[in-house]
């Protein structure tokens, strides 16, 4: 069965790999290409993370399909529409479903490590906004994953078809002692949240009119995590919801520092050697005496004669 996503060792190996890479070319003077190649280290670097992170849980996989039955019921009791019959849809074309995995496996990694090199490069301003909502989301996103949740290809009476096992194509390869890594991390959808990430900074910084096209990422990447049964609608809006959390809390961090620096006290006005506060006490800040000191101000000079 072909494995279409890099495993936990396999990123984090590359990961190293590469910034390494990028520690020889700033060395070498090449620092521009240097700093393109840390970043993308780094966005690996939390693919390894993620990756790793579906193998741990605070709560065992015992449950995990108990609970994706719950998340695929509560979804039935509130109207939502079934990801049964939008697969269905699909299953027939089989072309664009080996697309809808491949683009499930690799275009969110993708996408984002282009969003942060063009944000590098052409909008360094804003990169570090988008980086640290990466960050931030991400490990969020880590945080509630660390309770399982078994995905809708993985509940029996979904009546749903695991893609990638239909077409030989393998989302989730084995890692350590056989243990599906991410395979219980239904909720919230990483690739949601990361490509709902892209749309917005594109739309955000750039000015052009074609921007808006971007848009169409997070309409193929949530189409594509429903039809290929990695997801419930759900953890779509869990993504939603994390990703807004993100920026909340980077918009009350800044408020907090702004109001810091706002309470610290100014510096004192300047005064003359003698104690006296003076019009022109900047002229006096370095130290340095008057350039004409006058020795007796209150004498008033008497008029001369002749």
């Amino acid at each position: 069965m072909q494995n279409l996503t890099l495993s936990w060792q396999s990123a984090g190996a590359l990961s190293v790999a590469v910034y390494a890479g990028s520690v020889g070319l700033r060395r070498t003077g090449r620092t521009a290409v240097g700093l393109v190649l840390r970043e993308a280290a780094t966005v690996v670097a939390l693919f390894a993370v993620w990756q790793f992170a579906g193998q741990l849980s605070v709560m065992g996989t015992e449950d995990a399909v108990a609970r994706g039955q719950w998340i695929w019921t509560t979804e039935r009791r509130l109207g939502f529409p079934s990801e049964a019959a939008l697969q269905r849809w699909f299953l027939p074309h089989q072309l664009l479903v080996q697309g809808a995995d491949y683009y499930y496996a690799v275009m969110h990694f993708g996408v984002m490590i282009a969003l942060l090199v063009w944000l590098f490069l052409r909008h360094r301003e804003s990169y570090p906004w988008a980086r640290t909502t990466l960050v931030l989301v991400t490990a969020m996103s880590l945080a509630v994953q660390l309770i399982p949740v078994a995905p809708p290809r993985l509940i029996p009476l979904s009546g749903m078809v695991d893609t990638a096992a239909l077409y030989g194509q393998s989302v989730y390869g084995t890692t350590i002692d056989g243990v599906q890594a991410d395979s219980y991390s239904a909720m919230p959808s990483v690739h949601v949240a990361w490509c709902l990430l892209v749309a917005v900074a594109v739309i955000r910084v750039s000015r052009s009119r074609w921007r808006w096209l971007i848009l169409l990422h997070p309409l193929i990447t949530v189409t594509v995590v429903l039809v290929t049964a990695n997801h419930y609608w759900l953890d779509c809006l869990a993504a939603v919801a994390l990703l807004l959390l993100s920026y909340l809390l980077q918009w009350a961090g800044a408020r907090a520092v702004r109001r810091l620096r706002a309470a610290r006290p100014g510096p004192a006005p300047a005064t003359h050697p003698d104690g006296r506060p003076g019009e022109h006490a900047d002229e006096l800040s370095d130290g340095r005496p008057d350039e004409h000191p006058d020795e007796h101000p209150d004498e008033v000079p008497l008029p001369t004669t002749g």
